[in-house]
């Protein structure tokens, strides 16, 4: 992702910016565009009434935001940074790679619509290359690794358990890489970073990163697909 949000630019510039990518990114968008969704996870987090939070992190927030905004069940998607040793960091910080913080999305769901299992597969299914080491995509360091940050032991079990189902059956032609880790606490990001998907589909790094996302959320899970975005109160945010 930009060190500054990009601004809107032409379609000639946007398809330089898809020709240009890595290999192995083409790859597994190319994966995504016609390959079925991954099986479910054998295990489940026991349902508990209430709200539940889970947080994620696959490249730059963006796009993952934009993912789980468009699912049934989650009530809201927030972007920002987890795992690190920084208080309060900014994006600035963040993406210089110093912190340790990973860009991710801090999701809250209902369990009696979506089950964290389900939003497991979908991440999984749609939203990244977990093969990918410190980078995903054009975005390179270590803010922009894989993760799982969990929010308690059942979590952690249901987590570990899928990534070892989906190493078992060789889902991916290389190792997953996608670590598990304590949730920690998690820093909202500033307010120009949410919804950004949603607010830009036509800037040209969402329309060749992202927006082929949650196409293929669509296409791949038509019964958790929800056609209207939720959106973040960005005045809540700094």
């Amino acid at each position: 992702m930009p060190r500054v949000p990009y601004s809107l630019l032409g379609v000639a510039v946007g398809m330089a910016v898809l020709a240009g990518l890595p290999l192995a990114l083409r790859t597994a968008r190319a994966r995504a565009d016609g390959a079925p969704a991954l099986p479910p996870p054998a295990l489940e987090v026991a349902g508990d009434p209430g709200l539940q939070t889970a947080v994620f992190a696959g490249g730059c927030f963006w796009g993952i935001q934009g993912v789980f905004e468009h699912v049934a069940g989650v009530t809201q998607a927030v972007s920002g940074y987890a795992g690190g040793t920084v208080a309060d960091p900014g994006y600035e910080q963040v993406s210089a790679g110093t912190t340790g913080h990973a860009e991710a999305v801090r999701v809250t769901f209902d369990p009696s619509r979506v089950s964290y299992g389900k939003l497991l597969q979908i991440f999984f299914s749609v939203a990244l290359d977990p093969t990918q080491v410190d980078r995903q995509g054009p975005d390179y360091g270590s803010q922009y690794r894989s993760a799982l940050f969990v929010t308690g032991p059942e979590q952690a079990r249901v987590a570990k358990a899928y990534i070892a189902e989906l190493e078992a059956a060789k889902t991916f032609s290389r190792p997953i890489a996608t670590r598990v880790d304590p949730a920690g606490k998690f820093y909202p990001a500033e307010a120009y970073h949410q919804d950004y998907l949603s607010r830009h589909p036509d800037n040209a790094y969402i329309a060749a990163n992202d927006i082929p996302k949650v196409r293929t959320l669509e296409r791949l899970f038509p019964e958790n697909w929800q056609p209207v975005a939720i959106a973040v109160d960005r005045l809540a945010f700094r």
